[in-house]
């Protein structure tokens, strides 16, 4: 799963100039089933959006493909992280961590750094 936080990199009003093209670009992600959820960020700076996924190539190039960052207003910032817990509504969404590489004892580490 992954967290995409934007942040304007242009005045407001530019922003604003590109909403309506932005928006049918969200929901044609969520059309897709990448995107579960979005939402301005507060103070107006950015946005933030939640992702489904596992493939960080891909989300980067559908980042690119939103209007905002195609006519640079914004930039993003993509983090992968693991929903190893959710609420029950996001039940389909958890994911399992990797198999760990080192089990302790016998000379190995006791973590995969």
């Amino acid at each position: 799963m992954f967290v995409l936080e934007l942040t304007y990199t242009a005045p407001v009003e530019h922003v604003d100039a590109l909403m309506a093209e932005h928006v049918a670009w969200l929901d044609g992600q969520y059309a897709a089933g990448m995107f579960i959820a979005s939402g301005r960020k507060n103070p107006r700076d950015g946005g933030v959006i939640l992702a489904v996924g596992d493939d960080r190539a891909e989300i980067e190039r559908i980042a690119a493909s939103d209007p905002f960052a195609a006519h640079e207003v914004c930039a993003y910032r993509i983090t992968e992280f693991l929903a190893t817990k959710t609420s029950e509504p996001l039940a389909p969404y958890r994911q399992q961590p990797p198999p760990e590489r080192f089990r302790a004892g016998a000379g190995s580490l006791p973590y995969a750094w």
